[in-house]
């Protein structure tokens, strides 16, 4: 899956109900060396320091730096000092819940939106710009996106980022084919985490995934399988896959409406 003894660099550690962290245990399981990314000291103690499940034992052997991704020259130091890598996961997003989600989709905020669209879409080509130098022999780059298919309620500008963030991907993918190293994404169902908390109306949306998924979606236990398919898309297994957005969802952004009784595993 990944190459054992390589380097991986998975950056928006948070706490460990973080995808983030799901996808670094997974690569470590595999025989990877991983290194976090957190975005400053104060986040550190607010929300990984606190962390529920976390042994202060467990929290030692983590290795991270920290950086801001809406700065450069941060991100460039953080890609000098740890490289060479094998591969990234840019597993960063944000959206002012008070003004670029909820109710109304129209707002004043314009700084927030392209501080949104900084921070979602445009870091994912910064991390690009320093991580392929320390690439030497290719590598892969790998970002978590949601389903930019529908349009949902109260998500309203962090949808319209999604998709600018897939674009980004393709772009990516084109550009950096020559330096060896493959772009893409994992479009994952809802997942149930410190960031999906602020997003207003997330209990309707896993409502939802449960009436439509045709196979059962766990907005807990589910990371697990959003992790297999970024370490799949990490390692050499996927040596000719660039440009693609994964879809990891149960199903649910295929189906037509509400799985009928007949339909459901249980029914």
């Amino acid at each position: 899956m990944i190459e054992q003894g390589k380097r991986y660099v998975v950056m928006g550690l948070l706490d460990a109900d973080s995808l983030a962290y799901t996808i670094g245990s997974t690569i470590r399981e595999l025989g990877g060396d991983v290194i976090f990314t957190v975005q400053n000291e104060v986040f550190k103690r607010r929300f990984l320091d606190s962390s529920k499940g976390l042994s202060a034992e467990e929290q030692a052997k983590l290795e991270f730096r920290f950086c801001d991704i809406t700065k450069d020259e941060e991100v460039k130091a953080l890609f000098d000092d740890v490289g060479p890598v094998a591969g990234v996961v840019h597993s960063i997003a944000f959206a002012n819940p008070r003004t670029c989600l909820g109710d109304e989709f129209h707002t004043d905020a314009v700084e927030d939106i392209k501080l949104s669209h900084h921070i979602s879409c445009v870091s994912l080509a910064t991390v690009a710009r320093y991580a392929v130098p320390v690439m030497p022999d290719g590598g892969a780059l790998v970002s978590l996106s949601f389903d930019t298919q529908h349009v949902y309620p109260h998500y309203n500008w962090m949808g319209v980022q999604k998709a600018a963030l897939e674009a980004l991907v393709r772009a990516l993918a084109r550009r950096h084919g020559r330096d060896g190293v493959r772009c893409n994404a994992v479009s994952a169902g809802p997942l149930s985490t410190k960031a999906s908390s602020k997003i207003p109306g997330f209990g309707q949306l896993t409502k939802w995934w449960h009436e439509s998924s045709p196979l059962p979606w766990d907005t807990r236990e589910d990371k697990q399988a959003v992790a297999d398919a970024v370490v799949f898309l990490l390692g050499p297994r996927s040596a000719k896959i660039t440009g693609q957005v994964l879809v990891v969802d149960g199903g649910a952004g295929i189906a037509g409406g509400s799985l009928l009784d007949f339909e459901r595993r249980d029914g």
